[in-house]
């Protein structure tokens, strides 16, 4: 049985950790084998977005911490926690959350561009109880993706939350019923697909970039990544499909 599972169709690409066993958990091969699919989400062309979720009603609990004490770390030099923390891939990614989405499993999901969480999901930092750090992008991003003193008291508690309070900040985009994660997260990745995907690309790079832009700059640095798309054959057809009343046909070029 493979710890990870990786599915592609039809533009979308499922990644499932699959240890119920222990609660997801993540050791090394789930970061090398998350690490090789976000590879493969940005050289392939015909993928447009990833979806990251869990077996066995789970999202994923975090480090494997038996694995920790025999010395097996469950990142990977450059790429971070679960092979991604700190290594996005260009593409959208959405998190499916059931269950629990503790420590560096909520800091996956916090890595991730979007967040569709079951009503009964938990999520949680819960590393100050063990004399550990959220490291992995924890105490970076939530800071980014809460109000600071929020995000705070998080931290420092290391306080266990629920999905409908995290959707009062705006932290998740969709609350559904249990069970309904994966699904939801599907229909929303599909409408994504539906866009332009250098678009969709360019978008998202802005947006992660821009955070860290001065004002001064900022404008300039977004027209040499936006230029671009302007002057795509892409941004040639979706004029012409709206003009015709029909659906783009996307060259990705």
């Amino acid at each position: 049985m493979a710890e990870v599972e990786v599915e592609t169709a039809g533009g979308l690409m499922i990644v499932a950790i699959n240890r119920p066993q222990a609660r997801n958990a993540a050791n090394r091969a789930v970061a090398t084998t998350i690490a090789e699919a976000m590879d493969e989400l940005d050289r392939r062309n015909d993928l447009r977005v990833a979806i990251i979720t869990g077996r066995g009603g789970t999202f994923c609990a975090g480090m494997d911490l038996k694995a920790f004490l025999r010395g097996e770390l469950a990142r990977i030099d450059g790429r971070g926690f679960a092979g991604l923390t700190e290594a996005l891939p260009r593409k959208p990614l959405i998190a499916a959350v059931e269950g629990h989405a503790l420590a560096g499993g909520f800091e996956l999901a916090l890595a991730c561009d979007l967040i569709v969480a079951a009503e009964n999901a938990q999520f949680g930092l819960p590393e100050v109880k063990r004399g550990l750090v959220a490291n992995a992008g924890g105490l970076l991003r939530l800071p980014r993706q809460l109000p600071f003193r929020v995000a705070m008291e998080f931290v420092l508690t290391g306080a266990v939350v629920s999905a409908p309070e995290l959707r009062k900040f705006g932290l998740i985009n969709r609350v559904v019923a249990p069970g309904q994660a994966l699904p939801q997260a599907v229909q929303l990745a599909e409408v994504i697909i539906q866009n332009g995907p250098m678009a969709v690309a360019a978008s998202k790079r802005v947006m992660l970039e821009a955070l860290d832009w001065p004002t001064t700059e900022m404008f300039a640095l977004q027209r040499a990544i936006t230029a671009p798309i302007f002057a795509s054959r892409d941004a040639q057809e979706g004029a012409r499909a709206f003009a015709e009343k029909r659906a783009p046909v996307w060259q990705n070029a």
